[in-house]
């Protein structure tokens, strides 16, 4: 017993060490802020004070806030990230188990016929043996290498829940995306039957003209072919429509019909939005978990590292066995059939170094391409951010001015019909005033819809509400 109280010892003395470089996190990116910030920082205080619910709330679209809501409970990819969180955490709990002995039970019975040179007494045929016992196993973590792979195991499930959260951003993200794009289409085939209706006017004007004698057949062919024109968008906008549908359908975990009739009837982009503070450049990388999970996923190639660097030094086993033997099972766990045994085992590879060499340069790349990894995606999320808070900003003075280009449009129109009707202008400029206010109107639509994604292009950039519980 003193001999095991020895090794036991040693054991805690040596607990403390572990081989392999320990981690150190990447320099952050020093940025003041962003050069396009001051496209969202309108009531930029109470941004701060936002959580995910209320920055879709801010759309005062109640609507959008439920299939979010929905979408975060039933999606199956977020089932499927649930799924490989859960498996890195088992994962997690078995590198902590290997830290710890194992204990088995077992029991078993052999019975040999011996030949005669094996007979120790006269009429010995057979010999039986019965056995049963406890084993204890364990592996001495003198060097770490346990102690690095539980290390491995904790970055791995950290970098799973971030992989999740990034998800649930992007999702988020999906379906806002999905659903101002359905209702900007909707918008857009509204435009369309506002255009064939001034169209199918401006038609029966040039008819009404030509019945009297004061138009010509020309006038008439030019007018329904623009009326045609225009209709031919309709089946292309309503297909556009149903797939935006069943995008959303899908999004939430559910078949691409199933929220049909909900969102087939019509409604219009939001007017209200909530503002948003990009905050500092630092603020935002911190903030989102594609970062942290490659950060993550790049301290567990280090602690890799380490495992790979143990297998340098001898791994020491330390066993024990205690148990009842006998040769009949009558005998079994009686005074004189009591048996034990400690062993202390010691595997070192040392004599195929090479091979331990190659497993540790192979560790140091893998780490060595994670880091460049992790650098790319500091420098892709800035790229990301920047963008779009430069889009939103130009979408905010096209959408201006395209509001009041499709007024005076509008304006235009009407006095191009009362001088046609006047006999003033031709059919040529009735149309083309009717074209312009057509393209304008259509214009509108679209760069509104661009102006609400480009916010929720922000939102995922950001990943997430500022303020939001990160």
């Amino acid at each position: 017993m003193s001999k095991l109280a020895g090794i036991f010892s040693m054991a805690a003395l040596l607990s403390a060490c572990a081989v392999g470089p320990d981690y150190q996190p990447p320099e952050p990116v020093q940025l003041e802020q962003f050069a396009h910030d001051q496209a969202t920082t309108e009531a930029a205080g109470s941004a701060q004070e936002r959580n995910e619910q209320q920055f879709w709330q801010g759309f005062a679209d109640p609507l959008l806030a439920d299939l979010i809501k929905q979408t975060m409970a039933d999606n199956q990819s977020l089932q499927a990230a649930l799924a490989r969180y859960q498996e890195a955490e088992a994962l997690l709990r078995g590198s902590r188990r290997d830290q710890l002995p194992s204990v088995t039970a077992g029991a078993n019975v052999a019975g040999q016929r011996l030949a005669e040179v094996e007979r120790t007494q006269p009429g010995q045929e057979r010999v039986e043996l019965y056995q049963a016992g406890v084993a204890l196993s364990w592996e001495l973590d003198l060097f770490g290498r346990l102690r690095r792979a539980t290390e491995a195991s904790e970055a791995q499930l950290q970098a799973a829940g971030a992989d999740q959260q990034t998800l649930q951003v992007a999702l988020a993200g999906q379906m806002a995306s999905s659903y101002f794009q359905l209702r900007g289409l909707q918008q857009q085939l509204r435009v369309a039957e506002e255009n064939i209706s001034l169209q199918q006017a401006s038609l029966d004007i040039v008819s009404a003209r030509l019945e009297a004698g004061r138009g010509t057949l020309f006038d008439q062919v030019r007018a329904r072919a623009q009326l045609d024109a225009t209709r031919a968008e309709i089946p292309q906008i309503k297909a556009d429509i149903g797939a935006a549908m069943h995008r959303i359908g899908v999004l939430t975990g559910q078949t691409p019909t199933a929220l049909v009739s909900l969102l087939e009837v019509p409604a219009n982009l939001p007017d209200s939005r909530p503002s948003i503070a990009a905050g500092s450049p630092g603020d935002v990388l911190r903030r989102r978990p594609d970062i942290q999970a490659a950060e993550r996923r790049l301290a567990a190639a280090n602690a890799r590292i380490g495992i790979a660097t143990a297998d340098l030094f001898p791994r020491f086993t330390l066993g024990a066995l205690l148990g009842s033997l006998a040769g009949t099972g009558s005998d079994l766990f009686t005074g004189g059939a009591q048996t034990g045994r400690v062993a202390l085992g010691i595997d070192w590879s040392f004599l195929d170094r090479a091979m331990v060499q190659a497993r540790i340069d192979a560790a140091d790349a893998r780490y060595a391409e994670l880091l460049a990894d992790y650098r790319q995606t500091v420098l892709l999320a800035l790229e990301e951010t920047e963008t779009w808070l430069l889009r939103y900003q130009q979408s905010h003075e096209r959408t201006a001015l395209l509001q009041s280009a499709t007024d005076a449009a509008t304006q235009a129109v009407e006095q191009a019909r009362d001088r046609y009707d006047q006999g003033f202008i031709g059919y040529f400029e009735l149309l083309a005033a009717e074209q312009e206010l057509t393209a304008m109107r259509d214009n509108l639509v679209q760069s509104q819809t661009a102006m609400v994604l480009a916010m929720v292009n922000v939102y995922r950039a950001l990943a997430g509400a500022p303020g939001a519980p990160s």
